[in-house]
């Protein structure tokens, strides 16, 4: 049982780091893009954040078909605790992400 537990907390924190660092990587590589281009870097960071916030949840949780045919396989089989662990999995990716917004707005200076 343990070594289960041990499994879910470690992919918990693996979802939230890679949607983390999907945001903050994203948008600072873009950032260098954008000045390449002549576009000021701090607003289009804080535009990168916002629109890449899905795509750092798929990523994180592996592709959306994937994580909705394990839900689905889990919810129809009955076996609703790992249903819960999938939602839990898709939060933890949430916030990862979101946390990475954060931060991208606090360092841009955008609302």
């Amino acid at each position: 049982m343990e070594m289960l537990e041990s499994k879910f907390v470690s992919t918990i924190i693996i979802y939230f780091f890679v949607a983390f660092g999907i945001i903050l990587g994203g948008c600072l590589i873009g950032a260098i893009g954008m000045m390449l281009i002549g576009k000021p870097p701090f607003f289009s960071m804080h535009q990168l954040s916002k629109s890449l916030k899905i795509w750092a949840i798929v990523a994180a949780i592996g592709g959306t078909f994937d994580a909705i045919n394990h839900f689905e396989r889990s919810f129809l089989g009955g076996s609703f605790i790992e249903v819960f662990n999938q939602i839990i999995y898709i939060i933890a990716a949430l916030l990862g992400a979101n946390t990475g917004q954060v931060i991208i707005q606090w360092i841009t200076q955008e609302e």
